[in-house]
C-alpha cells in the first residue's frame, strides 16, 4: 500500500490495515498470482463485478500481472467497475490503459475521508 498510496499518512495506513485483513478481504472473491517458485506477486479482489482491490507486489510492477489478474475477471464480466483514489496516478494510469473510463468523482473516500475517488467501467 504504501508503494502506491503516498498521499495516506502512516496513521492512515495504521487504520485500514485491520479493516482490510478483518472485513475488506472476506467480504470479496480473491484470485491471486503467483511465480513458479509459488511466490504470491499480487491478487484482485471483487465484489460482483466491482474490483475492490488490486495490489501487486511493487518488486513486480510492469511484468503484466496486474494485466493479466484483470483479463481473468474481465472474462467473467460485460463490465467491470472500480474506484481508483484520485491521488494514485499511477493506477488511474494503468487503468485508463487498460482501456477503463472514468464515469464519475466523489470528494470522499468510502472512510468519509478526504481522499477523492474516481469512478471507472470497463464493458467487454
Amino acid at each position: 500500500m504504501r508503494a502506491t498510496h503516498h498521499f495516506l499518512a502512516e496513521e492512515d495506513i495504521a487504520r485500514l490495515y485491520p479493516l482490510i485483513l478483518n472485513d475488506y478481504l472476506p467480504a470479496v472473491h480473491v484470485w491471486v498470482a503467483e511465480d513458479a517458485a509459488g511466490q504470491l506477486c499480487g491478487f484482485i479482489g471483487l465484489d460482483g463485478n466491482k474490483v475492490e482491490m488490486l495490489f501487486i507486489d511493487a518488486d513486480r510492477r510492469g511484468e503484466g500481472i496486474g494485466k493479466a489478474l484483470l483479463a481473468e475477471v474481465e472474462s467473467m464480466h460485460q463490465e467491470l467497475l472500480l474506484d481508483v483514489n484520485e491521488q494514485n496516478p499511477q493506477a488511474l494510469a494503468f487503468y485508463q490503459h487498460y482501456g477503463f473510463v472514468v464515469t464519475g468523482r466523489s470528494e470522499l473516500d468510502g472512510q468519509g475521508k478526504p481522499f477523492p475517488l474516481l469512478h471507472m467501467m470497463l464493458n467487454g
